[in-house]
């Protein structure tokens, strides 16, 4: 068996795998709760490995070694906003919006909750839909985007296909088996990407003999002080900051908070917690370790870094064990593009859908709901699938700030609905809309100030804007209510 039959043939046996789990989650689908959020009936093990992994895509085995590849230790400022960010989120985050969203006539989606806090505020409930479907088709599409790459880097296919393929095989199961298939696969996937990731580098410590300290210094000196650019030019308050920042996104992330509503119970979100951020731990000091000893172990510098855990890989390990480890990228790119589907997916059928026909006064039942939001995957990932169609395509910019664009317009306004009793409806959407665009106009905006991570100026302004008019609307409101009850009317406050 050669090479790349050994490889192929690993591949072919992890991605029945995942279409067994989504056959058999289709089995216990029975409703659009089930296929939405697994029937809130899930434990701490799928859902804190299935938070992890839809978290860090196929950026963990590729884009965090890549960059610690290039800049050492100075990679560490972003793992450490990445984890404070997965800790802070389990920890304030996790166990109100559980509480909450039950709380507030069950509800099973992101939007669905903003608007069954105000009163079944529509217009909030149509923004945040907009929002989640536009950032999701692109962001979706970028997964595409890699899976194509890994397909045609590991094989040879032609580009067009390998996106094809990719994205065929996470439609297949997300389409089956909704919540509990991307549930179930990402355990299944999680445990095989931090199988992966301290594989390769306790593999390549013992292959060297040297700490990753050692390594940098021996390689390249000012790769060993985080405070220092690969370039010898200290790394500033602002680009510190930007790294640290990520962790910010965390709190406005849709595809992770809707784990936190389909736990079984409250009681259940300490050990999911202490799950999620072990792993997260261990994957992201792992994946600065591949980077890092891909330097020392490489002689020959890499025209692309992001390709240093798929080139350690084909060079250290027999091709059946390499096919494993491989399987874990696409592993990692399946779990965030399956979580986004069905995210992008439950905002178009619940929350657009549902309300129009609703409208209507049309009787619908939860059947015709479900294959609503199975042809809603399919058309999602059609058109993630034709921006993916070319390997040059802009998408990949717009990925930067997508994740700020949610962490900026979702965040603030979700931390406020959950632990401020004042604020308003009208705060709520000016709050998202501020956080959005902010992103948006920032991001175009070079030099000085302008190069800090965008998602900063859209929290903080998203934050400022939510409070003041929060505070302006019920000062209105009390003055309006005062005003009917001197006229001897009956107040709709």
């Amino acid at each position: 068996m050669t090479h790349t039959t050994a490889i192929y043939v690993t591949f072919i046996f992890y991605l029945f795998g995942m279409l067994a789990i989504g056959l058999w989650a289709y089995r216990k689908t029975e409703n659009l709760s089930d296929f939405i959020l697994g029937g809130r009936r899930l434990g701490p093990w799928p859902i804190a490995m299935s938070a992890a992994a839809s978290d860090m895509s196929g950026w963990l085995l590729l884009g965090l070694p890549g960059y610690a590849y290039l800049e050492g230790f100075n990679a560490a400022w972003l793992a450490l906003g990445l984890f404070l960010g997965t800790w802070a989120n389990w920890h304030w985050v996790a166990p109100k919006l559980r509480e909450q969203s039950q709380r507030l006539d069950d509800a099973l989606t992101l939007p669905e909750f903003f608007a069954n806090r105000f009163n079944n505020h529509q217009g909030l409930r149509i923004i945040s839909a907009i929002v989640i479907l536009i950032f999701f088709i692109f962001y979706t599409s970028s997964g595409l985007v890699a899976g194509g790459k890994l397909f045609q880097e590991v094989f040879g296919f032609n580009y067009q296909w390998a996106v094809v393929i990719g994205t065929i095989a996470v439609v297949s199961y997300t389409l089956f088996g909704g919540f509990l298939a991307v549930a179930w696969t990402d355990l299944v996937q999680g445990l095989l990407m931090i199988a992966a990731l301290i594989v390769v580098p306790l593999t390549l410590m013992n292959v060297l003999g040297d700490s990753p300290w050692e390594v940098l210094n021996q390689h390249n000196p000012t790769l060993a002080n985080p405070l220092i650019n690969n370039d010898g030019s200290h790394i500033g308050f602002i680009a510190t900051l930007s790294l640290l920042a990520w962790g910010l996104g965390y709190f406005g992330q849709p595809h992770i908070l809707s784990r936190f509503k389909a736990i079984h119970s409250v009681d259940a979100i300490k050990p999911a917690k202490q799950i999620a951020v072990s792993w997260t731990a261990l994957s992201l000091i792992a994946a600065l370790c591949v980077g890092i000893y891909g330097l020392g172990y490489l002689s020959t510098p890499l025209e692309d870094s992001e390709t240093v855990f798929m080139v350690l890989v084909q060079a250290l390990f027999h091709p059946v064990v390499a096919g494993v480890l491989l399987a874990a990228i696409m592993a990692a790119i399946m779990s965030t593009a399956d979580s986004q589907l069905l995210v992008a997916s439950s905002a178009l059928t619940e929350d657009i859908y549902y309300r129009w026909i609703k409208r209507s006064d049309t009787q619908i039942n939860h059947k015709h709901l479900m294959v609503v939001s199975r042809l809603a995957v399919v058309s999602i990932a059609l058109i993630a699938m034709m921006l993916a169609l070319e390997p040059d395509s802009k998408v990949l910019g717009l990925v930067a700030y997508a994740w700020a664009g949610f962490g900026a317009a979702f965040g603030p306004a979700l931390l406020f609905t959950l632990y401020w009793p004042g604020i308003t409806s009208k705060g709520t959407l000016a709050g998202i809309i501020t956080g959005g665009v902010t992103v948006l106009i920032w991001k175009q905006l070079k030099g000085g100030v302008f190069d800090l991570y965008e998602i900063v100026p859209g929290i903080v302004l998203a934050s400022v804007i939510i409070v003041i008019v929060s505070l302006f609307s019920q000062k209105n409101a009390h003055r309006a209510s005062t005003n009917l009850k001197k006229n001897g009317e009956k107040s709709r406050y």
